[in-house]
C-alpha cells in the first residue's frame, strides 16, 4: 500500500539515538552507529522522532509500505516491558513454622544455625530482608504487643536446647519493638551461654537506623 512513511537520511545522521529513544513503537534501532528503520510495520508515520533529530536526517515520504502492524507494536512494547520486570527473588525462609509461639523449642534446623529473631513489621518496612538477613538463618517472628506474651521463656529454651551459633535480632525503631530486644537479652542471660547478640533497628522508612 502506498502511505506516508519516515525516511532517514543516514549521511546526516551522527548517530545520536535520539530518534530511537522517541520512537515508542520500537521502528528504528541504532546499528553500526547509525539510525535505521527496520521495522516499516511499526511506523505509525506520525513522526514523533523529527523534532527530536538535531540533524535533520528524517523527513516523511510517501511510498509502498507495510500498513501499520498496531497489534505487532503492542505485542512487541509487552514483551519488552515483561523483560524489565524482576523475577520474583526466591524466599531465605528456611523452616516452618516461623511464628515464635508456634516455633518447637528443639529441631533438627536449630542445631548450628544462626537465629534471626524479627519483629512481624520488619517483613513489610525493609524490602530486602529475605537476602540481606534471613538467607542462611533460621528465621523466627513475633510482635510483643500484638500476641501480649513474654517470649523470653520458650526463647530461653530454645537456646538452652540447641547449638546456636549467633542471634541478630531485627526490631522497628518503635517503642513496642523493645519488648523483642527485651525478651532476647533476658533469654540470654537466663540460658548461661555466651552467645554473640546483634541487634538491628529499622527505621519506619525502611532504612537501618542501627546496627550494634
Amino acid at each position: 500500500m502506498i502511505r506516508k512513511i519516515i525516511k532517514i537520511d543516514e549521511e546526516k545522521c551522527n548517530g545520536c539515538g535520539a530518534c530511537a529513544d522517541a520512537c515508542h513503537e520500537g521502528a528504528i534501532e541504532m546499528i553500526e552507529g547509525k539510525a535505521k528503520l527496520t521495522r516499516e510495520d511499526y511506523c505509525d508515520g506520525l513522526g514523533d522522532c523529527l523534532p527530536e533529530c538535531p540533524c535533520g536526517a528524517i523527513t516523511f515520504e510517501e511510498r509502498e509500505a507495510p500498513a501499520y502492524n498496531e497489534a505487532a507494536v503492542l505485542a512487541a512494547r509487552q514483551a519488552k516491558h515483561n523483560e524489565t520486570i524482576p523475577s520474583a527473588a526466591a524466599s531465605q525462609l528456611g523452616q516452618w513454622p516461623c511464628q515464635i509461639k508456634l516455633a518447637p523449642v528443639n529441631a533438627p534446623y536449630f542445631h548450628g544455625a544462626k537465629l534471626l529473631i524479627a519483629a512481624d513489621c520488619t517483613a513489610y518496612a525493609y524490602a530486602g530482608i529475605h537476602n540481606d538477613f534471613m538467607k542462611d538463618r533460621i528465621t523466627l517472628i513475633g510482635c510483643p504487643k500484638l500476641d501480649a506474651v513474654d517470649y523470653s521463656e520458650k526463647l530461653t529454651e530454645i537456646i538452652k536446647r540447641n547449638d546456636i551459633q549467633n542471634i541478630t535480632v531485627l526490631r522497628m525503631e518503635v517503642p513496642c519493638c523493645g519488648g523483642l530486644e527485651a525478651a532476647v537479652k533476658k533469654a540470654l542471660s537466663e540460658c548461661g551461654k555466651s552467645i554473640p547478640l546483634q541487634i538491628v533497628t529499622i527505621s519506619i522508612q525502611g532504612e537501618i537506623l542501627s546496627n550494634r
